[in-house]
């Protein structure tokens, strides 16, 4: 039989645990299924592009995680992508649109630009999170000294989502260009963004001075 809509929702109600949707609504993820079940459901099905659509259209925020991984993403455009953006306001689904479909789709370097300096703080975090991305991999064309200057200027007193993404491109930055390190170093240390942020035994701060030394010193022990 062919999967339906209901027959996912249905398998996804079975698969909801109260304890972990308490954890994630800690975190503004209001579903309570364990991810690595989530994703042998959309390994079962495989990519279904038609049912990815219909999944995303109920606004379950585990029926859209799943349809993000059984999207194509190459065969979305720029403004379908753009109104699911708007309209993923749940961080994990957020997170996966962007990482998953926009990341990959032939638009994305559009998208980026649009999205950038959107008054809307969480769209304008996913302009940021492709920065970075851009940052990292193909910085060409760029304005990397703009973009400190806008960190500089702004992060401090970013909305969360914005200003966690804006860091993330600080350090970036602070990784992936060594002439512009000590400047990225800097302007994380006066801000103090995310400073105090807890972190768990074994993993990094994302407090950029510690987040960009400590990558830094990994590469050069490599």
């Amino acid at each position: 039989m062919e999967p339906t809509v209901s027959g996912v929702l249905a398998e996804l109600a079975a698969l909801e645990d109260p304890r972990i949707r308490a954890v994630n609504e800690r975190h503004g993820d209001d579903h309570g299924v364990n991810l690595t079940r989530l994703r042998a459901v959309a390994k079962e099905l495989k990519i279904q592009q038609d049912l990815a659509g219909e999944l995303w259209e109920t606004g379950d925020t585990a029926a859209r995680l799943v349809a993000i991984l059984i999207s194509r993403p190459q065969l979305y455009t720029a403004p379908e992508l753009d109104a699911m953006l708007r309209g993923a306001r749940v961080p994990k689904v957020h997170d996966w649109l962007v990482s998953y479909i926009v990341k990959k789709n032939p638009h994305v370097e559009e998208l980026r630009i649009l999205w950038f300096a959107d008054p809307d703080p969480v769209v304008a975090s996913a302009g940021w999170a492709l920065t970075s991305d851009r940052v990292a991999k193909s910085p060409d064309g760029l304005d990397l000294p703009g973009l400190l200057d806008l960190i500089e200027a702004q992060m401090k007193d970013a909305p969360d989502r914005l200003q966690w993404a804006m860091n993330e491109c600080l350090a970036t930055i602070g990784i992936h260009h060594p002439a512009y390190r000590a400047r990225a170093l800097a302007i994380g240390e006066r801000l103090e963004v995310l400073r105090d942020y807890p972190t768990p035994p074994g993993c990094t701060s994302p407090y950029a001075p510690i987040w960009i030394n400590e990558i830094v010193r990994r590469q050069t022990v490599g």
